[in-house]
């Protein structure tokens, strides 16, 4: 569950990129999160991974007030999030296996659970066959699920991913979409943060538009034609 409370964030420089920000997305909930370039998009997805802090307000993530967290606890934060990016982020020099269970190793997941859990989410991703190549011999889509099987791998109560057809053709776009809403039906909330007008259209998810730090619009439907 992720919930803001009459959240602002204003930048040094004086922009506000934030304006009191409301809304709550619920556990087991598929969300869309809309808007033009600088409009505030990435800086919700930054305040919502503690990457950012608000300037007022309160973020409230899985039941727990997370504006005053201490420094030394937002990696347990994290570790309930998967994060999807669009340029995948992956480890040039591991393979696909060990670029997902280097996610487990660094929240000291026994070399057991390791073992058991990786070709399980591998599998889940249709990388099975995958699991020894390295990233640069794979394709976007295949890097894009590598990325999607890391971010599964801890068992997070949510997704959150930014832009994450961003750098995939149509077809595969729509591979990586598709993925996303069988992990939401298993039970995981998914936030995602697109341009992709054609998915949020056919999707017809939940769609909540920023523009110009204003969130202008939360409803069930297709992409919001005033952005």
């Amino acid at each position: 569950m992720i919930e803001f409370r009459n959240v602002n964030k204003t930048y040094n420089t004086g922009t506000e990129a934030v304006k009191n920000a409301n809304f709550r997305i619920e556990k087991g909930e598929f969300a869309f999160l809309i808007g033009a370039s600088g409009s505030g998009k990435s800086t919700l997805i930054k305040l919502i991974l503690k990457e950012e802090e608000p300037s007022s307000g309160s973020i409230i993530i899985n039941g727990k007030d997370t504006t005053f967290l201490k420094q030394n606890r937002v990696p347990y934060l994290r570790r309930s999030m998967g994060v999807v990016f669009q340029d995948f982020r992956l480890l040039p020099d591991k393979t696909v296996y060990e670029n997902v269970a280097f996610a487990m190793y660094i929240v000291k997941a026994t070399p057991k659970h390791i073992r058991r859990q990786v070709p399980m989410v591998l599998s889940l991703v249709g990388l099975s066959e995958k699991s020894k190549m390295y990233p640069n011999e794979l394709s976007g889509g295949e890097q894009q699920r590598v990325a999607l099987a890391r971010a599964l791998v801890n068992n997070p109560s949510m997704i959150i991913a930014d832009e994450p057809t961003g750098n995939l053709d149509p077809d595969t776009a729509w591979e990586i979409m598709n993925l996303l809403n069988d992990i939401n039906l298993r039970g995981t909330t998914v936030v995602v943060a697109t341009h992709a007008k054609d998915i949020v259209d056919k999707m017809n998810k939940r769609v909540i538009t920023i523009k110009d730090g204003n969130i202008i619009r939360d409803e069930k439907g297709g992409y919001d034609s005033e952005i």
